[in-house]
């Protein structure tokens, strides 16, 4: 990011340029300057300005800055997300959500989702998706809780009410074994509808 970007203004006005955007996504995927083809690797490669996206030579396939990373599939546009990373990044005593959402004119929800992405995206220091630029991923699930005859009554008795008659709570589990990444999320059940956007999203 440009480091004369000192306030929150004038990130908000640098980043209104989808241009400005498509960049720095851009610089921080592909440090070294050349973009790489989702699909088959490739680096040799023709940019349509119109269509601010890229043509692989080898395989023929078009591909945004956006395709297998964090923003993608994501209805929010990239100006919020760099302005969300940037407060993130500048704000030493930490942000909340809610103080996202007011600055940025978006939900508290949507922007709980933005946080914790691009946190974790900090954290292993890429902004690729598990599995964007790699193989396949493993995914499976499992039911976990302790067993209820071990159980006092009351817990026994809540756990029945609030989780069912099976009482166990469902973990998703993702591994990317290329990159040596885990990921693992309780969801609430393991519909198929359920399952596909928790892989969509990770």
């Amino acid at each position: 990011m440009d480091a004369q970007v000192k306030t929150l203004q004038q990130a908000i006005r640098y980043f209104a340029d989808k241009n400005v955007c498509i960049d720095t996504v851009a610089n921080l995927r592909w440090p070294n300057g050349i973009p790489v083809c989702p699909k088959c690797f490739g680096n040799e490669h023709y940019y349509l300005k119109t269509q601010k996206r890229w043509k692989c030579k080898k395989c023929g396939r078009q591909f945004s800055v956006k395709v297998g990373t964090i923003f993608e599939d994501s209805p929010i546009p990239l100006d919020k997300w760099l302005t969300a990373l940037w407060l993130l990044v500048n704000c030493k005593n930490g942000i909340s959500s809610y103080e996202v959402a007011k600055d940025l004119g978006i939900t508290q929800k949507s922007a709980w989702f933005v946080l914790q992405r691009l946190r974790l995206a900090l954290k292993d220091r890429s902004f690729t998706k598990i599995g964007g630029q790699s193989g396949p991923v493993e995914v499976d699930e499992t039911f976990v809780c302790g067993q209820f005859k071990n159980m006092h009554k009351e817990k026994r008795l809540r756990y029945n009410i609030e989780r069912g008659k099976k009482g166990k709570t469902v973990v998703l589990g993702m591994l990317d074994r290329d990159v040596r990444k885990v990921r693992a999320k309780v969801i609430p059940n393991v519909k198929r509808e359920t399952l596909q956007r928790e892989v969509l999203n990770a």
